[in-house]
């Protein structure tokens, strides 16, 4: 049984439904959340379809509101029930929520700011707590470990691919004229980012031979680029991965602390790592 001595009970039941995914409640009102979230988006995207919008303008709106109603009081139900509302106010989840919920609001007073509803979108990485993946949250923290040991080697590549791109591209300039597009060394280097990339936009082609055969030579090269970064963080990824198998693993939960509202506790966590207030 857990105690709670800074809220009311209706505080403290608030709280279990809304921060928390391990009760039976807190589940359904996460999972309802996701798929208001989901919708809201897919109402955004529908507007911005003139026919549907002509046709379907009204309906749309009344679910638009009915839904950042929900937001609105959801957002307010989080401020009041936890004992420092502005830990949430100017959290992650706390900025993106509010702006996710006044597009609407705003929308009467700046035209076109109900564009900005489609920032709901970033609330969808809620599925981690809503689902409780602490395999995938444990995975997402080793590629996360992975990629920032490699970002000194990622930081390396990029810069010869840059100095590549500048030497090939000027040198591309120097051989094609300006009515094949390599008017400048910008646009040459711009010509050569993409090919090297793979991308091939195709706005400008070289037309001489030698130009078409250094074409041959920076696509070729190409493909073995793009494998480099690949290579260097699967490396730093396999690593980690033996690291972690030789430690105990730490199994965590979704309970959130009512006070600062940090999560990631472990499942056998009396007390608060951030503030020790009791959970």
């Amino acid at each position: 049984m857990k105690e709670y001595k800074i809220h009311s009970g209706w505080q403290n039941t608030l709280h279990e439904v809304i921060y928390e995914a391990d009760t039976p409640m807190g589940k359904i009102f996460d999972l309802l959340l996701f798929v208001l979230i989901i919708l809201s988006v897919i109402l955004v995207m529908l507007e911005s379809v003139d026919e549907i919008d002509e046709n379907y303008h009204r309906p749309l709106l009344v679910m638009e509101w009915i839904i950042t109603g929900f937001f609105t009081l959801e957002y307010i139900a989080r401020i009041i029930s936890i004992k420092k509302p502005w830990k949430y106010i100017f959290s992650f989840y706390g900025v993106i929520d509010f702006i996710s919920t006044i597009p609407l609001y705003l929308s009467y007073i700046l035209a076109g700011s109900q564009v900005l509803i489609a920032v709901r979108a970033f609330r969808l990485l809620r599925i981690f707590r809503i689902l409780k993946l602490v395999k995938f949250m444990g995975e997402a923290s080793q590629l996360k470990s992975a990629l920032k040991a490699s970002r000194t080697k990622i930081a390396v590549f990029i810069y010869v691919v840059l100095i590549l791109s500048v030497i090939m591209g000027t040198i591309m300039y120097l051989i094609e004229s300006d009515e094949a597009g390599f008017t400048s060394i910008p646009r040459s280097i711009y010509w050569t980012i993409v090919t090297l990339t793979t991308v091939g936009y195709g706005d400008i082609a070289p037309e001489t031979n030698f130009g078409q055969f250094l074409a041959t030579v920076i696509m070729i090269l190409g493909y073995g680029i793009i494998a480099v970064p690949t290579g260097i963080v699967t490396v730093e990824f396999s690593k980690h991965g033996k690291e972690k198998a030789g430690t105990n693993v730490v199994h965590t939960n979704t309970q959130a602390c009512p006070s600062c509202t940090a999560e990631k506790h472990r499942d056998d966590a009396k007390h608060c790592y951030n503030c020790g207030e009791l959970l």
